[in-house]
Order: C-alpha cells, then sequence, then structure tokens
C-alpha cells in the first residue's frame, strides 16, 4: 500500500486534474482495494471481479478526498470501497430478485417484528402467512429473496435491544472490523444534525427512548419515528 506522504502528493496532483496521478494513485493503492475485496469472497462474484468493483470506489474517494477532513486516504477510501462492492453484491449481482419478492420479503419482515413485539415470540411460518395473507411457500420464498441484502446494522428484535456497532460477530476479522466500522462511521456522520443526535444517545450513551426525547426536547414518539428513518438511511448506504 502507498504511503500517506505520497498519497497526499498523488491527491494534489489530483485536485488539478492531472489524470495521471489517478492512474498513479489506483495502482499504488491496489494492496488495500484487495484486502477490501478479500471479505466478500464466496458470495457469488470472483474475487478478481470484486477488485475492480472496489478499484471504481477508491476512484470515486480520490475525486471526492477533501484535505479539510483531516484523515489518511486510506481510512476515507475503505468504506468508500466496501460500499462499492455491496451495492455491486445487492443490485447487480449473480442473483436477481424481482421487486415483488422484495416487496413480500420487506412485509414478512415488518409482521415478524410487529407479532414478536405483541407475543414476546417469534412466529411461525403459518402464523406469519396468515397475518400476510401470502401462502407459506410464498412467505418462505420472500424470506430468502431478504436475508441475503439485510444490513448486518439492521436493528434486531424489540426496540430497546438494537444495537449498532455491537452487531459485529466477535468472529470477524480485524479488517472486516474497520471496514463496518469506518462505513458505519461515515454514514453516520453524513445524517443531519437531528438523527445524529439520536444515534449518539440511543446507541452510544445506550439511553432509552424517552430519555434520549426528553433531552432532545421531543416526545418519546417523535424519537421511535426518527429511529426508523435513521435506520432505513443507514441500511441503504451500508
Amino acid at each position: 500500500m502507498a504511503d500517506t506522504e505520497n498519497n497526499m502528493l498523488l491527491l494534489e496532483r489530483i485536485g488539478k486534474g492531472e489524470e495521471q496521478a489517478l492512474e498513479e494513485l489506483t495502482k499504488e493503492n491496489m494492496g488495500l482495494v484487495r484486502s477490501v475485496a478479500l471479505r466478500f469472497r464466496g458470495r457469488g462474484t470472483e474475487y478478481e471481479d470484486l477488485v475492480q468493483i472496489g478499484a471504481i470506489g477508491m476512484i470515486k474517494a480520490a475525486k471526492s478526498f477533501d484535505f479539510s477532513y483531516g484523515t489518511a486516504f486510506s481510512t476515507y477510501a475503505v468504506p468508500l470501497i466496501a460500499g462499492e462492492i455491496r451495492r455491486h453484491l445487492r443490485d447487480d449481482g449473480p442473483i436477481k430478485v424481482s421487486r415483488t419478492l422484495r416487496k413480500n420479503g420487506s412485509d414478512v419482515m415488518k409482521e415478524r417484528e410487529q407479532f414478536l413485539a405483541q407475543m414476546g415470540r417469534e412466529p411461525r411460518v403459518s402464523e406469519l402467512a396468515e397475518r400476510c395473507g401470502l401462502t407459506e411457500q410464498e412467505i418462505m420464498e420472500a424470506l430468502e429473496a431478504v436475508s441475503p441484502v439485510r444490513s448486518i446494522y439492521e436493528s434486531v428484535g424489540r426496540e430497546e435491544e438494537g444495537q449498532l456497532i455491537d452487531l459485529l460477530p466477535d468472529k470477524e476479522s480485524e479488517i472486516e472490523k474497520l471496514t463496518d466500522r469506518l462505513a458505519l462511521r461515515q454514514a453516520v456522520g453524513e445524517l443531519c444534525q437531528l438523527h445524529r443526535q439520536i444515534v449518539m444517545l440511543r446507541y452510544y450513551k445506550e439511553l432509552s427512548q424517552e430519555q434520549t426525547g426528553r433531552i432532545l426536547g421531543i416526545s418519546q414518539v417523535k424519537v421511535s419515528r426518527e429511529e426508523k428513518k435513521i435506520m432505513a438511511l443507514l441500511r441503504e448506504q451500508l
């Protein structure tokens, strides 16, 4: 991987519109791209193809880098590289899922969460079928359709149990943890001020929705509503 000082010199040249500098930066940082691409192997796309897709993310990082960020290029580039690969696997991968299946999957997951909140247990397939107006076979197909693309940052269980970084499995490699944390940090940083405050209070300070609402001067219902918006935004980004 290229050293930090050389990256900065190349980024200065890229800022001036030098295409040669962009080629040099890409070439010298392919080791970073390869290390990020490694974690996505075995998901239906050849490793070398993942590397090429990740390189697109690095080029985007190079063109959008701002020195005022006060961060190393590699730190800034990692979430963009990973994000580009994630988008490919989600939207352009070899397994295509129809809009109907995706919609059914979304509806089924909503019903599952509501059932879990009301009954305190996981619903049976037959119970989901009855609530959704689908056959048991359609329920299974819908669940299979949405399972591969669910974000690791999606809220789990009842609302008070949802966590962000704590959802990272203990057995992940250090590069996996790093890329996920950086991607999450960047995604949260792009939220509006209210949403950033809610994330900080709810998931870093581990306050309840009611406590968060009191601090921000809004109702618990408003916190809950905004939290759902936040999760949707983060799922889209990650």
